[in-house]
């Protein structure tokens, strides 16, 4: 058999694709959660090469507004900042009400997360491997039912900004 040779640019395409391949499932084996709450919260796409069509990329939110469509507003200027958050929230718990002051999704590893805005007392019921957009400004609060919840959450904010205030604090 003869020995097949590539140029310098044909094999530098070969091993950026051989370090792809290798990144993406490290990826997605340790940061399943935090990977796709990254992905949608800031829009990123992602190119897939024909040799790489058994991945499979799918939207899980992409909005305007959040879950109770209230329209976001512009974002600020200044130095952007992204904090991606695990939260393991055990059964029959539930969160402070709260508000947030910057942008943000959530994604539901796994179990479920009631939402609830305190106005209105409108609820929405996010399972396991669904996302949400997050209210900015509003008070909440999210509990699990029988079952502990798993919850990856993405804010969009800037650097000093605090992600979430409780609803009793000014």
């Amino acid at each position: 058999m003869g020995m097949t040779t590539h140029s310098d640019g044909e094999e530098h395409c070969r091993r950026e694709v051989r370090i792809g391949r290798l990144m993406w499932r490290m990826l997605m084996k340790h940061f399943p959660g935090a990977l796709a709450a990254l992905v949608l919260a800031t829009g990123a796409a992602i190119a897939v090469s024909a040799s790489e069509s058994s991945i499979h990329v799918e939207t899980l939110v992409k909005s305007t507004q959040s879950w109770n469509g209230v329209p976001y507003t512009a974002y600020g200027k200044g130095q952007p900042e992204l904090t991606v958050l695990k939260m393991e929230i055990p059964a029959h718990s539930t969160l402070p009400w709260h508000r947030h002051t910057v942008r943000n999704a959530a994604y539901v590893v796994s179990g479920h997360l009631n939402v609830e805005d305190r106005a209105s007392g409108r609820r929405l019921r996010v399972d396991a491997g669904q996302a949400f957009t997050e209210q900015v400004g509003a008070i909440h609060r999210g509990f699990p039912d029988d079952e502990p919840a798993i919850v990856v959450v993405t804010y969009a904010g800037y650097p000093g900004a605090p992600l979430s205030i409780h609803a009793d604090d000014p």
